[in-house]
């Protein structure tokens, strides 16, 4: 896969209908720029998709669910037969998730991208069972990163061509944060003690042990930093591959999508490194209690708009922004207008108007 190749057919934003859409908001009878990170990211959507008039009715939540190697090392407080367990859950539609998207009208579609052991109604896009301990050795051969990022491109293709305008993109993987961690500190060139964090709630000497498992995965496979793709064959998942891939494809294919916590934030920064201009399709939601979580928003230059101390996965956190996006669609199309209301229009007033960064949808 050639990614400089790809990332020049990812195009820019369209700036006609942006600016279209700024227009719009600007003629509501409110304060300029009142609905602030909401605003911007209405326009960021109008830029990627080249259409003033939006629509984010058909919507889904993809959950990448993979095991990972490192749970030999006890950097966990369950062992990885939960994987499975919570993925069957996730298709039966009876986990958290499943529940949040039911009240924010979207669809969840669990996907098998290395788990362990095969569930039904999960999605099949296996590429093997598990990674390999990355304490020991690499987790997947490059070969294997490939074809997961592959996959998780045709998925978002999939998912265009079936009609969805908006997606959200979770996990389900024991020991992915030790992974996530892992690939960050490394990214962000941070000691583990300000990347890893206790996940699930471990203690603090299982965080501490943790801690200790990532730096000796990183001493043992000496990922390079400026490789994306080693780091992730070297000290990744498969869940955080398929991941990767999904950006990449919804950017491709002009899909916006929803980042969720830890797990998709750093695979956010992996397509980043990969393909800079696939930051035009996402969307931050929420910043996740774990430590990198901040750093990583920071790099990518996003604000997440919700703060809640999220420690859950799966997507949950992304799911939290559709009702916020339904809200302010609602304010966007229908709400009253200066000239409706009768009221002189506010003008800035020799202030720089707030636009979306035009590096992507906030």
């Amino acid at each position: 896969m050639d990614f400089e190749e790809l990332n020049e057919r990812i195009l820019p934003l369209d700036e006609r209908a942006m600016e279209q859409a700024k227009r719009r908001l600007d003629a509501i009878a409110k304060p300029l720029d009142g609905l602030g990170e909401l605003e911007k990211i209405c326009i960021g959507i109008a830029g990627l998709t080249g259409q003033a008039e939006l629509s984010l009715k058909k919507r889904a939540v993809v959950v990448f669910c993979a095991d990972n190697g490192v749970v030999a090392e006890g950097v966990t407080q369950t062992d990885a037969s939960v994987t499975a367990v919570m993925a069957r859950r996730i298709a039966l539609g009876q986990s958290c998730v499943c529940r949040m998207a039911e009240t924010a009208g979207a669809k969840v579609l669990p996907v098998d991208i290395g788990m362990l052991r095969r569930v039904e109604g999960v999605r099949d896009l296996h590429i093997a069972d598990g990674t390999g301990n990355i304490a020991s050795g690499p987790a997947m051969t490059r070969d294997q990163a490939l074809d997961a990022v592959g996959r998780g491109m045709a998925l978002a293709g999939e998912l265009k061509e079936k009609g969805y305008e908006l997606c959200a993109c979770g996990e389900m993987g024991i020991g992915n944060t030790t992974t996530s961690g892992a690939v960050a500190s490394v990214l962000l060139s941070l000691p583990p003690e300000q990347t890893v964090g206790p996940g699930a709630g471990l203690s603090a000497q299982a965080l501490a042990r943790k801690r200790d498992i990532v730096r000796q995965a990183i001493e043992v496979n000496r990922p390079d930093p400026f490789d994306a793709l080693d780091v992730l064959c070297k000290l990744g998942g498969f869940d955080i591959a398929g991941m990767t891939g999904f950006y990449l494809g919804c950017a491709l294919h002009r899909l916006p999508v929803i980042l969720d916590g830890l797990i998709g934030s750093v695979a956010a920064l992996l397509a980043v490194r990969l393909c800079p201009g696939s930051r035009i399709a996402m969307i931050p939601s929420h910043s996740s209690a774990e430590p990198a979580a901040k750093a990583i928003m920071e790099t990518l230059g996003f604000r997440p708009i919700l703060w809640g101390n999220f420690k859950l996965g799966e997507g949950t956190g992304a799911v939290c922004m559709m009702p916020l996006l339904d809200m302010i669609l609602s304010v966007y199309r229908s709400a009253v207008s200066f000239s409706e209301a009768d009221i002189p229009q506010y003008r800035y007033d020799g202030r720089k108007a707030e636009t979306a960064d035009r590096r992507g949808l906030c």
